[in-house]
């Protein structure tokens, strides 16, 4: 799925096209998105899109008046083909008055929504383990490391007598987290476990 909102546009033969992609976990989420671009750009001469939902299994798009399978097909194809989902593209196209004949379409089409899902980058839903880690003063620039080291996401750092941070860890990276821990603060340092959530992993 989609880690954020990604929007790229570029020029072809004087044709301006502008791709956005969004994460949206429902198809009304993916429609109302679809309805907000096209009053956004209503001058446009075509708005693209493709969208694929998990949840309901659901997948649709249009070609929004370019002709039969140069674009929102390749559009479609793009998420089908990287096995992406929770994803709402639209492609908005203000004709230059060039012709760019299929498979110019299907290669802009295409291109603008590989620009716009690299803006906003790619996420996979992985289990995660909270944690309340603990340290002296003297420990924290080695805790930082060791978080660093392991992949973990700091949420909260308070300062107080002793430093406590709440933190997020892969689940199966978790107990390596907390025996390399335990190794170099000779248990100095305090770790307690706080719940497991399902979130999306951000890989590129």
């Amino acid at each position: 799925m989609p880690a954020g909102f990604g929007e790229a546009e570029f020029t072809e033969k004087r044709s301006r096209f502008i791709g956005r992609v969004w994460r949206t976990d429902t198809e009304e989420e993916a429609l109302e998105r679809i309805r907000e671009t096209r009053e956004r750009n209503h001058d446009a001469t075509h708005n693209v899109y493709a969208y694929r939902i998990r949840e309901c299994n659901t997948a649709r798009y249009s070609d929004d008046g370019e002709p039969g399978g140069t674009s929102g097909l390749p559009t479609y194809n793009l998420f089908a083909s990287e096995d992406i989902n929770n994803v709402c593209c639209v492609v908005t196209r203000y004709f230059g008055g060039t012709l760019l004949g299929a498979g110019g379409l299907v290669r802009a089409y295409s291109k603008a929504a590989k620009m716009a899902l690299d803006a906003a980058g790619v996420a996979r839903m992985a289990q995660w383990r909270a944690l309340s880690v603990s340290c002296g003063y003297g420990f924290y620039e080695r805790m930082k490391r060791l978080l660093e080291e392991h992949g973990a996401i700091v949420r909260n750092t308070d300062f107080g007598v002793d430093i406590r941070l709440d933190v997020l860890l892969r689940a199966d990276r978790a107990e390596k987290f907390v025996s390399a821990l335990s190794e170099a603060s000779a248990g100095r340092a305090g770790c307690v476990f706080a719940g497991e959530e399902f979130l999306g992993v951000r890989i590129r």
